[in-house]
């Protein structure tokens, strides 16, 4: 009995660490160089209205991801979000979502190579041009890409410790230079535009079927690590959009309004704020650690994704071949348009996101449980119809705040 009841616990201990690391690999997927941005496109704003807007975001998003769970449970192991289209959705269902994947997968890849031939720039003093900085970001750190997952975990890890070290610094020095007057603004459709760059920063959902087989499709596992790791980025972000928001004015000269007409991200506002200061210099290594750690993700995702779609192996001239076609095209668009981190942003999060990720998830579900007639043990989403049709409702109003910002610029 004594060695039952070790064992018991023994397991339970396993599983909760499973489950928190469950967490954070979703908190991990998240989190990245979308954090960049939030502070330039909620600026305009103001600080109490973007937190409205991102308590809708984590509550979308823990929404579909546990609709994505559901329709994990109901397909086999290692189904990925194409074959659930296409089982669910039919062929066109699933050539809309290669499609989708595809947009979504560019787009990021094109705002992480522009925003990363910047920093080279910035790096050598402005003495090389955007267009080779672009070149040599994406062809040292395409490198690891290449190398395979092995190489890409072990940079990842130590970027990953650069970014929580850089972000818990300028947290601590930033802190005590906040002015509360910054925190008067509110303007709440300026808020509403940001809409679009917020859903991206908020979107891991692609990684659900990876983490059903990881906590061996155990639904209360799954479920926790979903709600505690959509908590993560949400505490993340309204720590950093306090302290940005509350450091640099959003009118005037080098103020957030300023620096998202331009495409800037929300370091480059701090470089005429805390001008040659340890805020400024450690926001700097903050935004490479985010970068980096998000352009790594979503380029060996796209390499992968690629080599099953194509039927390539990654071996060889084939290999060589897949990493021309994820990052060739992207190197030229950064190069021809320097300053399209925060647009190729929007369309990722207003378009990319809001369709595969947000929209796929419920329309599956919706014919999962209402025409297939999939048994009702694996709902992880109460509120059935009518809640499904909130969330539906939610995907369109984006889409059209999406619409709104290219009429309007």
């Amino acid at each position: 009995m004594h060695h039952r009841i070790i064992n018991a616990k023994q397991i339970m201990d396993f599983s909760f660490r499973k489950a928190i690391g469950g967490a954070l690999l979703v908190g991990g997927t998240a989190i990245g160089a979308g954090m960049l941005a939030l502070p330039v496109v909620t600026g305009a704003g103001g600080f109490f209205p973007a937190i409205v807007i991102f308590i809708m975001c984590w509550f979308f998003s823990a929404c579909t991801g546990l609709l994505l769970l559901e329709v994990c449970l109901w397909m086999p192991n290692d189904a990925n979000i194409i074959s659930m289209a296409h089982h669910l959705l039919g062929p066109v269902g699933k050539i809309l979502a290669w499609v989708l994947y595809l947009f979504l997968f560019y787009c990021l890849t094109i705002a992480y190579s522009a925003r990363g031939g910047s920093f080279v720039v910035e790096l050598f003093g402005g003495k090389v041009s955007h267009s080779i900085g672009v070149i040599v970001f994406t062809a040292v750190f395409g490198t690891f890409v290449y190398l395979g997952t092995r190489a890409v975990d072990r940079i990842n890890f130590l970027l990953m410790i650069g970014l929580g070290v850089s972000y818990l610094v300028f947290v601590f020095l930033g802190i005590g230079e906040i002015k509360f007057e910054f925190f008067k603004r509110m303007q709440w459709f300026a808020s509403i535009l940001a809409l679009p760059v917020m859903f991206t920063s908020f979107s891991y959902q692609g990684i659900i079927p990876s983490l059903t087989t990881y906590l061996d499709r155990h639904p209360k596992m799954i479920r926790f690590a979903i709600l505690v790791g959509t908590s993560l980025p949400f505490i993340a972000y309204i720590v950093w959009n306090y302290l940005i928001l509350g450091l640099v004015p959003a009118e005037g000269p080098h103020g957030l309004v300023q620096a998202e007409a331009l495409g800037y991200t929300a370091v480059e506002p701090l470089k005429y704020v805390f001008l040659n200061t340890p805020i400024h210099l450690t926001g700097q290594f903050f935004s490479a650690f985010a970068l980096t750690t998000s352009f790594l993700g979503v380029t060996l995702g796209l390499v992968d994704f690629l080599s099953d779609g194509f039927q390539l192996p990654k071996v060889g001239w084939k290999k060589i071949l897949l990493c021309v076609i994820v990052y060739v095209p992207p190197v030229i668009i950064a190069t021809i348009n320097p300053y399209i981190f925060l647009k190729a942003l929007g369309y990722a999060g207003g378009v990319g996101c809001a369709l595969l990720l947000g929209l796929f998830p419920i329309i599956m579900v919706w014919i999962g449980r209402y025409y297939k007639k999939y048994p009702t043990l694996t709902t992880q989403l109460p509120g059935g119809k009518i809640l499904l049709a909130l969330l539906g409702i939610f995907v369109i109003f984006e889409l059209l705040i999406e619409l709104t910002k290219e009429l309007m610029y």
